[in-house]
């Protein structure tokens, strides 16, 4: 080999030891961006600059957990919202036929008792 070839493949391997090095620096700065969204999204650490990677994903783990807990009581107080609609509409229903059918009186004795 001559100097001229180990000239080039000195450069080709610090070329590709930089190459290399550019892209682990942008792997780490785009983990550290993500850990900053991270952080910066969860309402515990809103403000807080010096948090921990560790401290932001307990925080974010508890944030989840609640959002998922508070999620759940949504989704049965809708449930339960679904099923007085589903009651009240039947009422208007029996209300309505009993207006065209004449029969009003009763039927307002029969939803008052089911109150």
């Amino acid at each position: 080999m001559s100097d001229d070839e180990r000239d080039l493949d000195v450069d080709s391997d610090a070329d590709k030891r930089a190459h290399h090095n550019a892209l682990e620096r942008q792997r780490r700065d785009h983990i550290k961006n993500s850990f900053s969204s991270l952080r910066d999204a969860v309402p515990a650490l809103q403000g807080e600059k010096q948090a921990s990677r560790a401290q932001i994903l307990n925080k974010a783990t508890d944030y989840i957990q609640y959002m998922r807990r508070k999620n759940q009581t949504h989704q049965q107080d809708i449930d339960d919202l679904k099923k007085q609609n589903a009651l009240l509409d039947q009422q208007v229903r029996a209300l309505e036929k009993a207006r065209a059918t004449g029969n009003l009186s009763s039927a307002l004795l029969n939803d008052a008792s089911s109150l």
